[in-house]
């Protein structure tokens, strides 16, 4: 059975927003200013997505830059009213929260949290373990693995006994297997192969120290390409029934749901629902749709799809994880990553690409965000 939490919802309630502190190291560029763009409205109207997926039993979230939510207006106002989850984009990874050993600066994350609170949402902590975005003490540090293992231990035991209290869900670990069904050989790999020990043995106990830190936080691994039925999602299933059979308390399984048009639509929907049958809850945890863009003579790109099958396709599977996601009660919770193609990661990591959200580069609203409604109107 799904739950839901209490909205207020009306088109005469504002909602406070708290100042908060930018983090020059993970700045992204603000909207380009468009004479012709519409506001957005600090109240929470009844055909928001928040309002709609209320209704319809799920949380609806975004991934937020703490710089643009403290700077800009119209993006602040979206993520406050469109959305009743948010997550850190970055600013809760290692190397943002640990810069230095023994060092930790809570100022942003936090900023995040306050802002949260003061607008009614719920917060996903992401993430505790990576293997991207460490700090340079650690990845260049000369550690043994017995070392390796104690900074692993006190990071994660210090980060979620931090955050006890403030976030619902946790990426506990993300991404650690490979794209050819192995598991992916981390620094804490090869830290607990050094140790005699299985190399993924370093998930266990994570999601251990976590529990112990935040007993109150739901426990999730999260992975891209889960989706997709094959090697990669078949060994995170055993991997995940090993886990619960040795009584490692993982309570979740993160689909980040970053699709791409050249690639077909994946069975996501077999794929939720084998995970859920393990007793689990499944969330769409970093959602977005990407496709080829149109190039300028002078070599960069637009904004806009190159084929308009492709820009319809987009729509269409925007809808249909969505709704793939409400067909599995045990789906509570879905993310987008991002608030707008203005402030996207697809552009810097696919060149060529982009487009995949579900506001341009105006923070206006496009075809997509309508397709999403409509699915929440359907279900609720």
């Amino acid at each position: 059975m799904r739950t839901t939490r209490p909205l207020l919802v009306g088109a005469a309630l504002a909602l406070a927003s708290v100042a908060l502190a930018p983090s020059a190291a993970l700045a992204a560029p603000a909207p380009p200013a468009d004479p012709n763009a519409s506001e957005h409205s600090a109240a929470i109207g009844e055909n928001t997505l928040r309002a709609l997926a209320e209704a319809a039993g799920i949380e609806i979230g975004v991934a937020v830059n703490t710089d643009l939510l403290a700077s800009d207006v119209k993006y602040r106002n979206i993520v406050n009213t469109q959305y009743s989850s948010v997550t850190a984009e970055n600013v809760m990874k290692w190397e943002a929260l640990n810069p230095q050993p023994g060092v930790y600066d809570w100022e942003a994350a936090e900023a995040l949290i306050a802002n949260a609170e003061a607008n009614g949402q719920v917060v996903r902590g992401h993430t505790l373990v990576w293997h991207n975005q460490l700090p340079a003490w650690l990845t260049t540090g000369d550690y043994s693995a017995e070392e390796l293992r104690a900074i692993l231990e006190e990071h994660v035991k210090t980060v979620a006994a931090h955050f006890a209290g403030d976030i619902q869900q946790w990426d506990v670990v993300n991404e650690v297997i490979d794209d050819n069904g192995t598991f992916r050989e981390t620094i804490w790999y090869q830290a607990y192969e050094e140790l005699g020990l299985p190399g993924e043995q370093y998930v266990a106990d994570v999601f251990r120290w976590a529990k112990e830190a935040d007993p109150e936080a739901v426990l999730f691994y999260n992975d891209y390409n889960l989706e997709f039925t094959g090697p990669k999602s078949n060994l995170a299933y055993t991997f995940v029934q090993d886990l619960l059979a040795d009584g490692v308390p993982i309570e979740g399984v993160g689909f980040q749901g970053h699709l791409d048009t050249q690639y077909g639509y994946p069975d996501l929907r077999n794929n939720l629902e084998r995970f859920a049958a393990l007793g689990l809850e499944v969330a769409m945890t970093e959602v977005d749709v990407r496709t080829f863009v149109t190039q300028k003579p002078n070599g960069t790109y637009t904004n806009t799809p190159a084929d308009p099958a492709e820009e319809a396709q987009q729509i269409d599977w925007w809808a249909q994880t969505l709704e793939d996601c409400l067909a599995v009660e045990a789906c509570n919770s879905y993310t987008v990553w991002g608030v707008s193609d203005a402030n996207s990661w697809i552009p810097g990591w696919f060149t060529g690409q982009g487009a995949g959200l579900l506001y341009d580069m105006h923070d206006n609203p496009k075809a997509q965000y309508e397709a999403l409604r409509e699915v929440l109107r359907d279900a609720s």
